[in-house]
């Protein structure tokens, strides 16, 4: 996989509550209305375990 290329995806149930942020290590994510990835993000899943909506996907 390339830089800047990953598989986490956030789907349309994001409400942009920030939750997924503040256990991303990576910093690798950025939320401006919609969560989105970075290409800091190395796909560790972490983040969709804490998403309270069930909104990133892998």
């Amino acid at each position: 996989m390339k830089s800047g290329e990953y598989t986490m995806k956030v789907n349309d149930n994001c409400v942009g509550c920030g939750q997924c942020t503040a256990f991303c290590k990576l910093d690798a994510i950025e939320v401006r209305g919609k969560a989105n990835m970075t290409a800091a993000c190395i796909d560790c899943k972490t983040c969709s375990a804490y998403c309270p909506v069930k909104a990133i996907e892998a």
